[in-house]
């Protein structure tokens, strides 16, 4: 049998390791949020970028993508991700309702409150500010968040957070493109 991973950030646009299958589907009573701190991808030690996380909201449906692992690459693909989400994220088992009328029960990473990069919530414009000032390793921060929201438009998923970041972002910064 093989694992699935879901991915509801920049898993999406830039999944990064190999999978058998990518089908778009949803997590029901989780929210994406831009509430995690980035020191390691999208922003550095004293100037950290915002990067998302899942958090419980129970009539949440979070669209994204379920990836099936092949089972010859699991450990090395599972060993990866464990890398790339190492700044404070776990791991954890969610079910996903896959658009083709199949259920995986899939791992994806999400961060919590008792880490040390959590930021937690803040108004549009706050996040906004803070993305338009960071970069890492990985790229600019406003990168991750349109290029999540072009993905996302493109798989016909609607989300508010993700939406009014990026609008606040070209708000403030009217040059930015719509995807880097």
């Amino acid at each position: 049998m093989s694992t699935w991973v879901f991915g509801y950030g920049s898993l999406v646009w830039r999944p990064d390791f190999p999978h058998v299958e990518a089908v778009p589907g949803l997590v029901t009573g989780w929210a994406r949020r831009f509430w995690q701190g980035s020191v390691d991808h999208r922003g550095v030690p004293g100037s950290p970028g915002r990067v998302l996380t899942l958090v419980r909201e129970p009539e949440a449906r979070c669209g994204g993508l379920a990836f099936r692992l092949a089972p010859a690459e699991e450990e090395r693909v599972l060993a990866g991700l464990e890398h790339r989400e190492r700044g404070g994220y776990a791991h954890q088992w969610l079910r996903v309702a896959l658009w083709d009328g199949r259920e995986a029960r899939a791992l994806a990473w999400r961060a919590t409150p008792d880490n040390p990069h959590w930021l937690g919530p803040a108004d549009p414009d706050a996040l906004a500010r803070q993305v338009l000032r960071a970069v890492g390793p990985s790229g600019p921060n406003p990168e991750y968040v349109l290029r999540l929201e072009a993905r996302l438009a493109e798989l016909g998923f609607l989300d508010d957070h993700t939406a009014g970041l990026a609008a606040a972002l070209r708000r403030l910064r009217p040059t930015l493109s719509a995807a880097p």
